[in-house]
């Protein structure tokens, strides 16, 4: 059996980015910067009591065009602060005991092939040479054999013709480290594979058009921070009884709800880079919330054929996988499966509970990369936005209890500045304003102090035209006992 298997929309499955805090942003653009200053709140904030002004001008630089120095952040704190992070931490250590939050670091094997060990490169020219052998002698998934039986078997996996390039020996290769380099094994494993393809008839299966109802539950958006695309499994879907029945109340539903799976797999595989340390490999983020758990036979069912076809199939295609809004069930669904799961496997798991996803997401994935369902700012492909896409790089910030977190976009042309902010549930005061380079010009309110509930709008997208310098100021004060994470991104159009 392959050491790991990929999701889709299943539920039987199975180094870190260092975490992101307080870190200076800077922007290329040469029209404005960026500084974030933090400072202590009152203990009782009411949306009467905003961040006091005197805050933000404390903290601002001497800045001109030319000198353009990098952005700076501050810190200050108090006992009553220090009081709260440490109920926080608490907080933080009572949901670790129940969900386990990391399972030990995992480094990517290099898909270069420079970079393979003398043995790893020997096993591979070993198994090169008997693929060569089965394509010539049309042994290869149990060929049929032509006529002539000169003509060398042709072979084409994932869109790449084996032994044709140097993409065939990264193909190769996962197979290989799905059977620790055991040639023998790994050649069983392809020869598997390859009938399996050919009675399933994958090549014709790419192409066909086929009914697909589940865009909600699986799909590819964005890249994390090495570059792999990410696939999202959304099981909480399936609660939709109309879906479920859709999708699992007969044999010939079940059948094709693995074809559409399979379907998926396949276009998503072939939009890869099987080229020497290009990036093969997905990264897989399974969303457990309102998940219907393994009770319903029809769907265990499933997932259990659909498990069994991609651990045998499909090997060494997960980079990484996170699960997150973790129930307590599944805790105790994988304690069962875990003792069964290669050191290996485990490495590559990734859990988080429903108040740390969001958190944990960023640790691989940009916040303009994530979906804005998941904590980030990234919308539905779908949906057309004129301000931003997914290559405007977003900036987190944490915002520790009790304090005030100021972002400082220092202007120095006349424009528009449009922006887009957000903090993970909220339960803060936001507001934003303009503040003249002129000392005895006025301050343009922008936003006026808001409370800001978790029901609002999840990204609050704002404009001012700038017609002196001076700078804007978005203001975040937490008066919670949690601390919040600041997303924020912003464009200069010039007038």
């Amino acid at each position: 059996m392959a050491e790991e298997s990929i999701t889709t929309a299943t539920l039987t499955t199975p180094e870190n980015q260092p975490s992101l805090g307080l870190t200076p942003q800077e922007d290329s653009n040469s029209t404005h910067q960026v500084m974030t200053t933090e400072t202590e709140t009152p203990e009782k904030a009411t949306e009467t009591d905003p961040p006091e002004t005197t805050v933000t001008a404390a903290a601002q630089p001497e800045v001109t065009p030319e000198e353009h120095h990098p952005p700076k952040v501050t810190e200050t704190e108090t006992a009553s602060t220090e009081k709260k992070e440490t109920s926080e931490k608490e907080e933080a250590a009572e949901e670790g005991k129940k969900i386990p939050q990391n399972l030990g670091s995992f480094k990517e094997e290099s898909s270069k092939l420079s970079d393979l060990s003398d043995s790893e490169k020997k096993s591979l020219d070993e198994l090169k040479h008997l693929v060569r052998e089965a394509l010539e002698n049309h042994q290869l998934g149990s060929a049929t054999k032509p006529e002539d039986g000169n003509t060398p078997e042709e072979v084409t996996i994932w869109g790449v013709p084996l032994l044709k390039d140097e993409r065939s020996d990264v193909v190769l290769l996962k197979f290989l480290r799905a059977r620790d380099f055991r040639v023998k094994d790994s050649l069983a494993m392809l020869n598997n594979t390859v009938k399996w393809r050919r009675e399933f008839k994958i090549d014709e299966l790419v192409d066909e058009d086929l009914v697909y109802d589940l865009d909600k539950v699986v799909f590819m958006h964005g890249h994390d921070r090495e570059g792999h695309p990410v696939c999202y499994n959304v099981y909480g879907e399936f609660q939709n009884k109309e879906l479920y029945n859709k999708t699992f109340s007969d044999e010939d539903k079940r059948k094709h709800f693995l074809r559409t799976r399979i379907q998926f797999l396949e276009r998503s595989i072939r939009k890869l880079d099987f080229s020497s340390g290009g990036v093969s490999t997905i990264f897989q983020i399974n969303d457990m919330k309102n998940s219907p758990g393994l009770g319903k036979k029809e769907l265990r069912s499933a997932t259990k054929q659909a498990v069994q076809l991609l651990q045998d199939n499909y090997p060494e295609f997960v980079f990484k996988q996170a699960f997150i809004n973790v129930p307590w069930w599944y805790l105790v669904f994988y304690t069962v499966i875990g003792p069964f799961m290669t050191p290996r496997s485990k490495s590559k798991l990734v859990f988080a509970g429903p108040s740390r996803s969001a958190e944990t997401l960023f640790k691989y994935i940009s916040p303009e990369q994530v979906p804005v369902q998941y904590g980030g700012l990234s919308v539905d492909p779908c949906d057309c936005n004129p301000d931003f896409s997914l290559d405007d790089p977003a900036s987190e910030v944490t915002v520790k209890p009790g304090t005030k977190q100021t972002v400082e976009i220092i202007i120095y042309e006349k424009c528009e500045i449009v922006w887009e902010i957000r903090v993970i549930g909220w339960e803060v005061i936001y507001k934003a304003e303009f503040v003249p380079e002129e000392k005895d010009a006025y301050t343009v309110v922008v936003q006026k102090p808001r409370k800001m509930k978790p029901s609002d709008e999840p990204v609050l997208t704002q404009s001012f035209k700038v017609n002196e310098l001076g700078k804007v100021l978005l203001t975040v004060d937490n008066p919670t006992s949690k601390k919040k994470k600041l997303v924020y991104r912003f464009n200069v159009k010039p007038l």
